[in-house]
């Protein structure tokens, strides 16, 4: 009796973990729509200026989790080049998006961005070892299917192939593969140290590369943007946007991994949809809805908790931010 009353508290728990990761998932996604959307704007206004807008995300998250971490007077756990590695690959590749709405359209740059789970899913299988089941694979491709059915409703939406989409194109590409690299190696980190650590480096190292290139490649065109309300606007609205996400994107790679995360991303869409339709107040094609029913049941499928699910040990150094998860074999050892 107490064991079957065990297992049914396992699996509640294990039900729990699932909403709780997919609902931080579309918090982050959401969070990366409004990123996308003030980056399309400023694009639209005239501004070139991709690291400078990268900047403020790194700065809010410096701010506010370099103040926890000073406060803690937390030693660092992982070697400081190691962030520094991070950050550079992460301010890269949003350099890279950021530039390509330059020469192309959101809903381009969005479609071309999926890529990221590609790489993600290689990088995880060879680096950090993960196994994929059917199940998972089967949440994957609906979330891919309920992402191109939005993409095709949103075709018309988007609207504008840009000034050069093949580079833009290019860019994109280019930029997944520095995410993916970024992912894994936040999910590696924040699963090993906790996430205030990881965040505050991550952003410390990545606003000083920011500032470096923006005075090397970003010097003569900030001094040629013409400074409006609507442009700072944008640059606030990203930077907040983008303190959202980082800060969101840790809780994620701890709850489920970079899979799941990247997954969760492709919602991004959609949510830049909702946004366009609240402020220009467009209409949505009846696939929107549709797509995004499958994109969550594949997001609920992928993440399906296993039969055994565990209570999390305790902390190697008494962080409370941190999060791991019971190996298989020491799973069996705490249900028996």
């Amino acid at each position: 009796m107490s064991s079957t009353i065990s297992r049914v508290g396992v699996n509640y728990r294990g039900i729990w973990r699932v909403l709780y990761a997919v609902l931080l998932g579309q918090l982050a996604s959401f969070s990366m729509a409004l990123m996308c959307f003030n980056s399309s704007l400023s694009a639209n206004l005239g501004v070139n200026a991709p690291f400078t807008l990268s900047f403020f995300a790194y700065l809010a998250m410096t701010l506010v989790f370099g103040s926890i971490l000073l406060y803690r007077r937390q030693k660092l756990h992982i070697s400081w080049y190691w962030y520094v590695l991070l950050a550079f690959v992460d301010v890269q590749g949003s350099y890279l998006v950021n530039k390509s709405y330059q020469f192309s359209s959101i809903t381009s740059v969005t479609i071309l961005d999926c890529a990221t789970v590609i790489w993600v899913i290689i990088l995880t299988w060879i680096f950090l070892g993960t196994k994929y089941s059917i199940w998972q694979f089967l949440g994957a491709a609906l979330c891919v299917t309920g992402l191109c059915l939005v993409l095709l409703s949103d075709s018309g939406v988007g609207g504008g192939g840009g000034s050069n989409p093949v580079l833009g194109d290019v860019l994109v590409i280019a930029a997944t593969c520095f995410f993916a690299f970024s992912n894994v190696g936040e999910e590696f980190c924040v699963k090993k140290v906790g996430q205030i650590e990881v965040i505050t480096m991550f952003g410390s190292f990545g606003m000083l590369l920011s500032v470096i290139e923006m005075a090397i490649f970003e010097r003569k065109s900030l001094e040629s943007v013409s400074w409006s309300p609507q442009v700072i606007l944008t640059f606030a609205g990203y930077g907040i946007a983008g303190f959202m996400y980082y800060s969101l994107t840790p809780l994620v790679l701890q709850a489920s991994g970079a899979t799941l995360f990247n997954l969760s991303l492709l919602t991004a869409d959609m949510w830049a949809v909702i946004i366009r339709v609240f402020l220009y107040h467009q209409k949505v094609d009846w696939l929107y809805y549709v797509s995004f029913l499958l994109v969550g049941f594949g997001l609920i499928i992928y993440s399906k908790p296993e039969k055994h699910t565990n209570e999390l040990p305790e902390l190697e150094n008494g962080d409370i931010d941190q999060l791991y998860q019971l190996v298989p074999e020491e799973a069996v050892r705490v249900q028996s």
